[in-house]
């Protein structure tokens, strides 16, 4: 039996170089990096001081009413925000109520609600008020996803995946599965990150973050810029997208999924798991590593990771690892953790339906430990097919996604 073929219909994003797709779009054209100070909370006592903040958010101007921001945290606000912003990119905003019952949510997260919960209990402690215990129903990072099935009345398939800096990717990997099985023919899928303390000292604590901005592969790397944002894509059974008419923006080809079995933060030096991951990708998406146009890396500036990634790049794609062009579009918006493979998936998708190639900002001195060919400072126009978007993640979760351009035949599997 022919598997149904999942397109992508919506796109939208809070992060910090944007406050929308089609900022986001020029930005990566621009090179427009959105890392600076944090000030969601106080950083005096931390080694570094700045991120990837989303600035001037406003969650009543994003979320119009009659849906509530009550007891949403600010990842679900930012989740909730994309998520609109995606549906109206679709055509489906206001959500049309014969589409309601089959819609499904996967939702990718981390540090869910935890700068309110941080809050709350930093009044405690000062004595300041006694804690309202309701407030911490946002902590769990599947509030997002329950708030938007909930407030828009969707009664598809709902989950949350953690598999922290892969989860976003995993979410939309899976929504992908979720149509192609039957369990449903549209999925609002991504995944949201906020900035807070507890993960801003967990970094700091691992020396794993630039005092200043991230510079991936770079010889003189010397860590990650922490982010905060969201990435929400809207996937649709082909069928249900014509039958609608809907306008198609690329076509998710296929993902794969593997574990490191290394160890819990460090990658394997090895790139084991982030090779099989690949290969599995590519296999899935019944594309060949000589198809694929343009590498949307994990790249997080750590140099570990991008020495890792980088030698698996060279063990899947051999003497075409020097020819494809590589980026990490984290040098703009910071690595926003449980929802970078999702921002990074709408960057791939502004990659294809706009003809250009998204580059890495701060990479003057490449690092001879990855010797691919990068896309520097700014954009590049090229005709992009085939993407490969990678994550790999603390605890060896890696997940790769391959995304096409549609085309009535089919790139892969058709």
């Amino acid at each position: 039996m022919t598997q149904e073929r999942v397109v992508v219909t919506g796109l939208g994003t809070l992060n910090a170089a944007a406050g929308s797709v089609a900022d986001f779009r020029r930005a990566l054209l621009g090179g427009v990096c959105g890392i600076g100070p944090v000030t969601v909370f106080d950083t005096d006592e931390f080694r570094t001081h700045t991120g990837g903040q989303v600035n001037g958010f406003d969650p009543r101007r994003s979320i119009p009413k009659p849906l509530s921001i009550k007891r949403m945290s600010r990842s679900d606000q930012l989740a909730m925000a994309a998520a609109l912003e995606a549906l109206a990119d679709a055509g489906l905003w206001p959500m049309p109520e014969a589409l309601r019952h089959d819609t499904g949510v996967i939702i990718g997260g981390g540090a869910g609600g935890m700068l309110a919960c941080e809050a709350e209990y930093d009044h405690w402690l000062k004595g300041d008020r006694q804690p309202v215990y309701s407030r911490f129903a946002a902590f769990c990072c599947a509030s997002s996803a329950d708030h938007i099935a909930t407030q828009l009345a969707l009664m598809g398939p709902k989950t949350t995946f953690m598999t922290a800096c892969s989860s976003g990717a995993t979410a939309i990997g899976f929504a992908r599965d979720m149509i192609q099985s039957g369990q449903a023919p549209l999925m609002i899928c991504g995944g949201t990150e906020p900035l807070c303390r507890i993960t801003y000292a967990a970094f700091n604590a691992l020396q794993a973050v630039d005092p200043e901005f991230c510079k991936p592969f770079d010889q003189h790397r010397l860590g990650m810029s922490l982010g905060e944002g969201a990435g929400i894509l809207i996937l649709e059974a082909l069928s249900h997208a014509r039958r609608r008419g809907a306008r198609i923006l690329a076509e998710v080809l296929g993902y794969g999924v593997s574990c490191d079995a290394h160890h819990m933060t460090a990658p394997d030096p090895q790139a084991g798991g982030a090779v099989l991951c690949i290969r599995a990708a590519l296999e899935d998406a019944g594309v060949t590593a000589g198809q694929v146009d343009y590498i949307n890396a994990h790249g997080t500036a750590t140099p570990a990771n991008d020495a890792m990634e980088s030698r698996a790049i060279r063990e899947v794609f051999g003497e075409r690892a020097g020819v494809v062009p590589v980026s990490s579009t984290k040098s703009m918006t910071g690595h926003t953790l449980g929802a970078a493979g999702a921002i990074e998936a709408v960057a791939s998708v502004l990659a294809i339906a706009h003809e250009f190639l998204p580059p890495t900002v701060h990479l003057h001195t490449p690092d001879p430990a990855c010797d691919l060919n990068h896309v520097i400072g700014r954009a590049r126009r090229a005709d992009v097919k085939v993407v490969l978007s990678n994550s790999f993640a603390f605890g060896g979760n890696n997940t790769a996604l391959i995304l096409g351009k549609f085309t009535e035949k089919g790139i892969g599997h058709a």
